[in-house]
Formats: C-alpha cells, structure tokens, sequence
C-alpha cells in the first residue's frame, strides 16, 4: 500500500497550490479520502474528506470556500486545490485512505506560505 503525496512547495500569500494523492496497493474507490496537516507545536487538523464516490464532501472551517477536495477514482488519485493561501495554511499535507478498520498515510507534502 503506498500513498504519495506531491505539490507542495513555497507560494506567496493569496497564491495558489494544486496538492495531489497518489494511491497504489489498495482498492481505491471503496475509500474514504482525506487530507490532513500538520504545523509545528499544533495538533493534526482534518482539512478535507470526501467520500468513495465523491457524494459527501467536508472541509473544516478554516478552510471552506478556499480548498477544494477532488478525486479520480480510474487514476487512483485524490486532490486538494487551494486557493487564496494564507500564512496560517503552512504545514505539512498529509493524504489518508479510510475504508472500516483499514487506515493508511502518506508521508507528506510541506506546504509553506510566505512573502
């Protein structure tokens, strides 16, 4: 089983960034699909969620109206385009499959927003 998270990098406030989730060793489509981050000294936050078939779709309020969550289930790939970025929003992404007691990570993708 093998997540693969890309696209991080640095961008400036008010910029954009396209994360995406590579799935590999799993059925993908029977998944639940979240991206989770992580900033140094706070708890992991639960970003966005969306569901096997894409018809339950959640964000957190720090988030709803800028990132949108997305996923292809043919290519076995989740993503996460955020928009109007805000310092705050640095942290480490992380992709997470969930399907019953089945539960897999990613490693991670840092994203840092600064001028």
């Amino acid at each position: 089983v093998q997540l693969v998270e890309s696209g991080g990098g640095l961008v400036q406030p008010g910029g954009s960034l396209r994360l995406s989730c590579a799935a590999s060793g799993f059925t993908f489509s029977r998944y639940e699909m979240n991206w989770y981050r992580q900033a140094p000294g706070k708890e992991r936050e639960l970003v966005a969620s969306i569901s096997h078939h894409s018809s339950i779709i959640e964000y957190s309020d720090s988030v709803k109206g800028r990132f949108t969550v997305s996923r292809d289930n043919d290519g076995k790939r989740v993503y996460l385009d955020m928009k109007r970025l805000k310092p705050e929003d640095t942290a480490v992404y992380v992709c997470n499959a969930k399907w019953l007691a089945l539960d897999y990570w990613g490693q991670g993708t840092q994203v840092t927003v600064s001028s």
